[in-house]
């Protein structure tokens, strides 16, 4: 599951944002109208709206239409793939540094 280079670059872009995150941790508790997603904000339903139109874009909202009223549910998967690629990029640069520290060490005691 590596995230290709785009939804990895929208992901974090859209966790940049204080108001995005606190949208998601709303939504994380299961699914909500626009309007109520917008509440607790004090912008226009317009500002949020451009804020959750930021998480569909990455992937991380999905929005279901019943007749007039707008839905917005919670999706994990690029948040993982993001995670995912965090976690190998510092268990690979773990190693690299680990291997480095070994190598500085060695010639340390080959120098006494």
């Amino acid at each position: 599951m590596m995230a290709a280079p785009q939804t990895l670059d929208q992901t974090l872009l859209a966790l940049a944002d204080p108001t995005r995150r606190a949208i998601l941790q709303r939504l994380s508790r299961g699914e909500a109208r626009v309007t109520e997603v917008a509440q607790p904000f004090k912008m226009s339903l317009n500002a949020v709206s451009k804020h959750i139109l930021v998480l569909e874009r990455a992937k991380l909202v999905k929005r279901r239409k019943v007749g007039r009223e707008h839905f917005l549910s919670y999706r994990a998967q690029p948040l993982d793939a993001a995670a995912k690629w965090m976690d190998d990029t510092r268990t690979f640069w773990g190693s690299r540094l680990d291997a480095l520290e070994h190598l500085l060490r060695e010639e340390d005691e080959n120098t006494k």
